[in-house]
């Protein structure tokens, strides 16, 4: 027995202080990796918010030239050239082309957008005729977007300010 005894002293391993020392470095790794994670998952909503705004105003944009343009007829005078609401840049309008007796259906967004703060399909709008740090709607139209969101951002300002 004492044979048997010599032979297991002599083999290496790790102490349970060595143990305990590597898991707590691990865990003060895991606890710096979070708050990254963190960070690098709200920098890239924030990347999504700025591209969701830059498209949905870029469409709003598109509406008013073609109306400027005498391609889209509107009825009422409050529209100022801009659409009633988001959803009509998604349904679509008739567009009249000047070369064809016939009408075609122009689709300026593909889809209802969602903000990537929030994650619903809801926007704060602002119309032609509103101030424009106004946080209530008018109605007349659609004139511009933002976030309803009330978070601060990375950069200090809040997300319905952009």
């Amino acid at each position: 027995m004492t044979a048997w005894c010599d032979k297991r002293s002599g083999e290496r391993g790790f102490s349970y202080i060595e143990l305990i020392v590597t898991c707590m470095v691990l865990l003060v790794l895991a606890t710096a990796v979070i708050p990254l994670a963190r960070w690098d998952d709200k920098r890239r909503r924030e990347g999504r918010l700025r591209v969701t705004l830059q498209q949905v105003r870029h469409a709003i944009d598109e509406y008013h030239r073609y109306v400027e343009e005498g391609l889209i007829q509107q009825s009422d005078v409050e529209q100022m050239g801009y659409p009633l609401t988001l959803e009509e840049l998604v349904e679509g309008v008739e567009v009249a082309d000047p070369q064809s007796p016939e009408s075609e259906v122009v689709k300026f967004l593909q889809r209802m957008p969602v903000d990537p703060i929030t994650e619903e399909a809801e926007w704060g709008m602002r119309s032609y005729q509103d101030n424009w740090d106004s946080q209530g709607w008018g109605g007349e139209n659609v004139y511009d977007i933002y976030s309803l969101s009330t978070i601060k951002a990375l950069d200090g300002t809040y997300y319905n300010e952009w």
